[in-house]
């Protein structure tokens, strides 16, 4: 699998423009809108490109990485791909057409496939920088994730609900998971937001070489924001050196699609995820949770009627 994502890291492109004359006549291709490679999106975005190239007939699927959740549902709506993960308030923003957000228009074409697994909000500092408490970082250093990111979009939202803004920071760089680790391991860096399934691999690594803490964000302020945002926590011995459980904010990752996407494809792209749980959570645990019954719950915009066509056939709906 290793070997798998390097491969597609050093060649993932966006297929835009491409046609099926170049090759078979007859494919349909099939570009998987992720993140960085660094990130949960990724490695659960080539086990789908695995499972729609081997079930659906003609498919040609790759995987592009990306900025993530707001750039994802540009291009998916532009039709610069088929399939892509978003976060759940960027998804909302799409809708909206949230100009502040990174959507100059309404993306009314977007489609609904389910919710698949949460994003733990997941503020990591370095121990020596004394941070303990989101107070605490006034006057530090932090990274939010790429510009207009699903990430950087949960930064602002935290920030605002905890009485703060990048204002209070002394220095605040626009980075994603493995560019802010590396600046942190370097003492260039003292913290990092970022938004990701458990068991971060970029957290993970930085805690093998540093010690850290695993910043709390209170129920309070994630009741300030509100939905789609829930209290949750971050369980004890998630990575190495956690020792305690870490309250934070969870926000639903969907995978999106358009209506510009066949029915058919998009109920074999449902089908195929379901049935193929175990082939995921091999390629990253946080497919663990993925659960039909809990997909269709408080989708911010319409499901495809290929999905729908799924569940209604499951009986998740009726």
């Amino acid at each position: 699998m290793k070997r798998m994502l390097n491969l597609l890291a050093g060649t993932a492109l966006a297929v835009a423009g491409i046609s099926a004359t170049a090759g078979d006549s007859r494919a349909e291709f099939i570009n998987v809108l992720t993140g960085g490679t660094s990130g949960v999106y990724y490695p659960l975005g080539v086990a789908l490109a695995e499972l729609y190239a081997g079930g659906i007939e003609d498919a040609r699927a790759q995987v592009q990485a990306t900025k993530a959740s707001v750039e994802n549902l540009n291009l998916l709506s532009a039709g610069r791909g088929e399939v892509a993960f978003a976060l759940g308030d960027s998804v909302m923003a799409a809708w909206a057409g949230d100009r502040e957000a990174g959507f100059q228009s309404e993306l009314t074409n977007l489609r609904a496939i389910g919710g698949i697994y949460d994003n733990y909000i997941q503020i990591v500092a370095e121990r020596a920088a004394g941070i303990d408490s989101l107070e605490d970082l006034k006057g530090k250093t932090i990274s939010v994730g790429a510009p207009a990111s699903g990430t950087e979009l949960n930064a602002r939202a935290i920030f605002a609900a905890a009485g703060m803004s990048y204002d209070d920071m002394s220095r605040v760089e626009f980075l994603p998971y493995a560019e802010s680790a590396e600046l942190i391991k370097n003492r260039q860096l003292q913290s990092t937001l970022q938004s990701s399934g458990l068991g971060a691999a970029f957290i993970n690594d930085l805690a093998t070489t540093h010690e850290i803490n695993i910043v709390e964000i209170p129920a309070s302020v994630v009741e300030a924001v509100g939905a789609p945002y829930k209290a949750t926590a971050i369980p004890a011995g998630t990575y190495p050196g956690q020792d305690e459980e870490v309250p934070t904010a969870a926000v639903t990752n969907i995978l999106v699609t358009s209506e510009a996407v066949s029915e058919e494809t998009v109920y074999l792209m449902t089908k195929l995820m379901f049935e193929n749980i175990p082939r995921l959570t091999a390629a990253h645990s946080a497919a663990a949770t993925l659960d039909p019954a809990e997909a269709v719950q408080n989708l911010p915009i319409p499901l495809h009627p290929g999905a729908e066509r799924y569940y209604r056939e499951t009986g998740v709906i009726e």
